[in-house]
């Protein structure tokens, strides 16, 4: 009686079990190709900001802080979810390799670094918001000091606010035919239980950045039409002009020299 237990525990097991997926040759050869462009001018393009930012002193200023800030994010959300999304296009599908920490340093590092990039484009907005249309103000709040401890507070926040994700995902089994110890990256808990969460990350980090984004910019747009336009002289016809000027002087200088 245990012996029969036994078989049928096991076909239950092998019934449990599914065929593997996989991504057909030519999803993984266009996929491949397009991210890894991506992935590459985006790591190089920033890399370049960040290096050529911090080596030279005259661009030391409070608008390339943030542009410096944004840089670092958007590498952190290159170098977090690129690599692993090739990878994934040559495994069975939704299988995780890097166990429970990498699982919760991958959603970790790409939450941190979308929400240090929005918050970093707010900050910039909103210097050039007082810069343009208070720029008597300009002077005490839009310095390099300044833009230092606001890059700080956003990376701090968006820090503490993202740790969360660090105790929310797991790796599960998954119940692959032919691979016994296949695992998937999930959250812990059910995705209904992540709505409160979702819609404050959408609302905190995309609703109001851009309406405060449209706002700055509608307010900038106004403040530069409503000032006076200034016209630039055409320094080729004052060129000419004097040039005239001088010949015909000097001409009527030698006929008066003549007579």
């Amino acid at each position: 009686m245990n012996v029969s237990d036994d078989f049928n525990d096991t076909d239950d097991d092998a019934s449990d079990l599914v065929d593997p997926q996989y991504f057909s040759y030519l999803y993984r050869f266009v996929g491949t190709f397009f991210i890894s462009i991506v992935f590459i001018v985006g790591v190089l393009g920033n890399a370049m900001v960040v290096l050529v930012v911090t080596r030279v002193r005259a661009l030391h200023s409070p608008t390339n802080c943030y542009l410096l800030s944004l840089a670092v994010a958007d590498t952190v959300v290159l170098l977090a979810a690129v690599p692993n999304e090739i990878l994934s296009y040559y495994l069975v599908g939704n299988q995780w390799l890097w166990g429970d920490i990498g699982c919760a340093l991958f959603i970790f590092c790409q939450n941190l670094g979308i929400n240090a990039s929005s918050l970093s484009l707010v900050a910039f907005t909103v210097e050039r918001y007082i810069a343009i249309c208070h720029p008597m103000k300009a002077h005490k709040i839009c310095t390099r000091g300044h833009a230092e401890r606001v890059t700080l507070f956003v990376w701090c926040f968006a820090t503490l606010y993202c740790s969360p994700w660090l105790g929310l995902t797991k790796t599960e089994q998954l119940n692959y035919r032919g691979y016994p110890g296949a695992q998937s990256c999930v959250f812990r808990l059910p995705r209904n239980k992540y709505l409160t969460y979702y819609f404050t990350d959408l609302t905190m980090f995309y609703v109001l950045p851009l309406i405060l984004s449209c706002i700055c910019y509608t307010l900038i747009s106004l403040a530069l039409m409503s000032r006076p336009v200034v016209p630039v002289k055409d320094t080729k016809n004052t060129y000419l002009d004097s040039s005239s000027a001088q010949s015909k002087t000097k001409v009527s200088q030698s006929i008066n020299q003549n007579k």
